[in-house]
């Protein structure tokens, strides 16, 4: 731990106010409110994509699903990864001492660990194919999202590069940049995507490699804008941090990795069992498989923003902690804890109360071919609005414990909640109590709560151990 300010603890603690209460929930809603537009963004991005492959046909879809869920699965390994920049540049902010030393050492870090980290995945994707044909999946439609992934899978690296200086933005209380670049980037995707992917008249026609085509350029696209941002734009030119980007400071690279790789395997983790969830439920039939897709997507919409809290928890916590300000730490902490449970109490009141009018924003109520489908999204619904406020908690939680650099003891959390307690949970209530589809919802529920709790109790020794340290 840090040395910390007896004194002015003690001080602050002898001074209740509402003041800085009021301060810190302004300062945590000003940061998190864009950096929860730009996850809304990137979501927005991922459900272009699925919409377009679906207009190529569903075979076209089927295979760019396989291919998309692989791709994701490591994606969000090195979202992990970036993600340790945040916490690492609110620490250095909070100690001041050298700080835009320290700022510029970060973000080279940060983009040299992604670098580093891609060339196994890049290898590995490249051989889609085979592992999808290793896993018993059908020979066509491997073969048909091995040469998809081979056009999207270029735009991993700089997808996680902008995701390390969205970050280091972050960090600098400066998300409106890759707010707007992510907004951007919408558009220009769908439209190279419809250029590239469809036939007609000047269109290319390359079918679903378009798509993935499409899917790369925007993003070297939107690294190429946030760079000409961070070099040019008022306030940060004069940071000039890219200063020495290509010379990596060993030190900065190490403490990279031993606290990202924590980070990637807890986004491992998580994102492995919702696969897992996935292929259980495709073995109860597609009705309940098609409910599962529409209430996993309801319930991704609303985790957006618990996850944008949670990522200002981090800045907040990390600056906080740098600083050394022991009262800070907890009210950051607790402000977000609070924001992220009032937020996905108000969404599992919606999903409770009106289940139908949320289907009916993926599926047809009338549609006869949907009959079967909506009675299972309802029951999946009741669930989800208990996932919900868990997902929620354990969320901002996550972030505000990254915010105080401790990353390990909540990789060893999720594994055990995930693994240990949701996934046999799930298989008891699904298969050995005969719940079916609903019996994978009651182990989302389980593993999701036991994994909340813990973190919160973490949360609360790991924030007060630190305010009673002398």
């Amino acid at each position: 731990m840090i040395a910390l300010d007896v004194s002015a603890g003690a001080r602050e603690r002898r001074r209740p106010s509402r003041g800085p209460w009021l301060t810190e929930l302004r300062a945590t809603l000003v940061l998190a409110a864009p950096l929860i537009l730009t996850n809304l963004a990137q979501h927005g991005l991922v459900t272009a994509d699925v919409v377009l492959l679906g207009r190529l046909g569903a075979e076209p879809l089927a295979a760019g699903a396989l291919a998309t869920s692989l791709y994701f699965i490591l994606f969000i390994c090195g979202i992990g990864l970036a993600s340790a920049v945040s916490p690492l540049i609110a620490g250095a902010i909070g100690r001041g001492d050298s700080a835009e030393h320290d700022v510029r050492r970060i973000v080279g870090a940060g983009l040299w660990a992604v670098t580093i980290a891609i060339v196994p995945v890049m290898l590995a994707l490249w051989h889609t194919e085979s592992l999808l044909l290793a896993m018993g999946q059908q020979p066509k439609l491997a073969e048909d999202a091995g040469l998809y992934m081979r056009a999207l899978q270029w735009s991993m690296w700089p997808a996680l590069a902008f995701m390390a200086l969205r970050a280091s933005l972050s960090a600098l209380e400066r998300p409106g940049w890759p707010l707007a670049i992510s907004i951007a980037a919408l558009p220009v995707n769908v439209g190279l995507a419809i250029w590239l992917a469809f036939e007609g008249p000047g269109l290319l026609g390359l079918g679903m490699v378009g798509v993935g085509l499409a899917t790369t350029l925007a993003a070297f696209l939107s690294l190429a804008a946030l760079v000409v941002v961070m070099l040019l734009a008022p306030g940060l030119r004069q940071r000039r941090l890219f200063l020495g980007v290509w010379r990596p400071h060993a030190a900065r690279l190490a403490t990279m990795f031993r606290l990202g790789l924590p980070m990637a395997a807890t986004g491992l983790a998580e994102a492995s069992l919702f696969e897992a969830a996935v292929l259980g439920m495709g073995l109860f039939g597609t009705a309940p498989l098609a409910a599962h897709a529409v209430t996993i997507q309801i319930a991704a919409i609303c985790f957006m923003v618990p996850n944008g809290i949670g990522q200002a928890a981090t800045v907040r916590v990390g600056r906080a902690f740098g600083a050394g300000d022991r009262m800070a730490i907890r009210r950051a902490g607790a402000i977000a804890i609070l924001l992220g449970f009032g937020f996905m109490s108000a969404c599992a009141l919606i999903q409770v109360t009106l289940p139908r009018p949320l289907i009916g924003l993926f599926l047809d109520l009338d549609a006869p071919g949907n009959v079967d489908v909506i009675p299972y999204a309802v029951t999946f619904i009741g669930f989800a609005a208990l996932f919900a406020m868990a997902d929620g908690i354990q969320s901002v939680a996550l972030g505000a414990l990254r915010g105080m650099q401790d990353t390990r003891v909540p990789m060893a959390i999720a594994l055990f909640g995930y693994w240990i307690v949701g996934i046999p949970a799930g298989i008891l209530a699904a298969w050995g109590l005969g719940f079916g589809g609903s019996g994978i919802w009651m182990g989302f529920c389980a593993g999701l709560a036991v994994v909340a709790v813990m973190l919160v109790r973490r949360w609360l020794w790991l924030s007060g151990s630190v305010i009673s340290r002398s």
